[in-house]
């Protein structure tokens, strides 16, 4: 990653939860990888993702990527690792009725979705 696009990278709204809070001393080097990496997976801009990693929702990927720590792979591994695992699930009907994503959306992409759509109409 150049510093041109380090540069655009969104900085978090939330250090003390979401992603940025769960990961602790590993969040720092951990952000601009998980921006990215997710990024590139949903098609989705870094605003959305941002809304994504600061969620509830991103305290769950970071779980999941503190997992992938836990189990011997190193930051940029268990991110992707996460990130694959998260593009592998799909919504189903009870995810789309409580949250209106569509069924059968790679779960990752759908919540980056529904993330960005709350924190605009919070913004309202």
């Amino acid at each position: 990653m150049t510093t041109t696009q380090q540069a655009k990278i969104p900085a978090t709204q939330n250090e003390s939860w979401g992603l940025f809070g769960t990961l602790g001393e590993h969040a720092e080097a951990a952000w601009p990888i998980a921006m990215t990496a997710i990024s590139d997976a949903t098609y989705q801009p870094l605003d959305s993702v941002r809304a994504f990693l600061d969620s509830r929702h991103g305290r769950h990927f970071a779980d999941d990527v503190l997992n992938g720590l836990h189990a011997g792979a190193n930051l940029q591994e268990a991110i992707h690792a996460a990130t694959q695992r998260w593009m592998g699930w799909s919504i189903g009907r009870l995810t789309s009725k409580q949250h209106g994503i569509p069924k059968g959306l790679p779960y990752l992409t759908g919540f980056v979705i529904h993330c960005e759509i709350v924190e605009e109409a919070l913004a309202d």
